[in-house]
């Protein structure tokens, strides 16, 4: 596991920069065994969220990057995508990111509570709980997890990338 934490670091390094100067964040980055080759991961985000043709650009910008910096000698394969709906929301970015989403959340006393999120700063996250408004500071919070809608109309201007029923 330590092994595969200083390459999931010394990629990060590389990558770090050319996420930012793109505009995005990057999240994660994972290396896996897969076979001969290795799996390297990156997951990357952004406020209005991540395009399929983002993602196709930055993994051009990406294999640029670790071609110049080369910092792997074997064979690998990148794949650049967006969290999806299954990352738990831990930080204040991922709850403003998921505004007017339906999510559920952990409670320190051990419960959980579900609500939409109508907005979210740095401090807390304002949640539409059956019909009520109410401001959690993230001290109140345990993990968010963004609940499926199946059959839910998208909202004006969002991105038909989500599956929908």
């Amino acid at each position: 596991m330590a092994a595969s934490t200083s390459h999931q670091e010394r990629f990060g390094r590389v990558l770090r920069p050319v996420a930012a100067d793109s505009g995005y964040d990057l999240e994660e980055v994972r290396v896996e065994q897969a076979g001969r080759r290795s799996l390297v991961r990156v997951i990357v985000d952004r406020d209005g969220g991540v395009s399929l043709d983002e993602c196709a650009d930055l993994s051009r910008a990406f294999s640029s990057a670790l071609d110049r910096a080369d910092v792997w000698q074997t064979p690998y394969t990148l794949e650049v995508s967006s969290p999806g709906v299954d990352r738990p929301l831990t930080e204040p970015k991922h709850w403003r990111r998921a505004a007017g989403r339906l999510v559920k959340a952990s409670l320190p006393d051990g419960g959980t509570l579900e609500g939409r999120i109508t907005s979210a700063d740095a401090e807390g996250v304002v949640l539409e709980v059956s019909g009520t408004s109410r401001r959690i500071p993230y001290s109140g919070l345990g993990r968010g997890r963004v609940q499926v809608e199946f059959g839910k109309k998208r909202r004006e201007g969002e991105e038909s990338g989500e599956e929908e029923a």
